[in-house]
C-alpha cells in the first residue's frame, strides 16, 4: 500500500464519526449496513452521515451497493488488512515485543 494511500485512509478514520462508522461497519460483518440502521444505531443526521460515507468511500475503507432503495455499506476487510500490515511492517519496523 502506498504512503499517500495509507495517510488518506488515516485522515478520514482520525474523525471520530467516521471511526465511528468504521467500527459499527466491521461488527455488522461482510453483509454491512444500511445507511439507515447505520443513522438509527449512531444518531448522525442524514446529511452529515452521507458526507462521512461518500468520504469513506472515496479512499477504499468502504463499499456502497445499491439494493433496491437501499444503500448497503460494506467495510473493505482487504484494505483494512492492508494498512494493519503497513502499519505493522513499516512503523513497528526494529521494535521488539516486550
Amino acid at each position: 500500500m502506498e504512503h499517500d494511500a495509507v495517510a488518506a485512509s488515516l485522515a478520514e478514520l482520525g474523525n471520530s464519526h467516521r471511526l465511528a462508522v468504521f467500527r459499527f461497519l466491521v461488527k455488522a460483518g461482510h453483509q454491512g449496513a444500511s445507511v439507515g440502521d447505520i443513522q438509527k444505531a449512531l444518531g448522525i443526521p442524514a446529511s452529515t452521515l452521507s458526507h462521512h460515507l461518500a468520504r469513506m468511500a472515496k479512499v477504499g475503507l468502504i463499499l456502497q451497493e445499491k439494493r433496491s432503495r437501499t444503500i448497503i455499506c460494506i467495510p473493505e476487510y482487504q484494505h483494512l488488512e492492508s494498512l494493519i500490515s503497513f502499519l505493522r511492517e513499516e512503523c513497528c519496523a526494529g521494535i521488539s515485543a516486550r
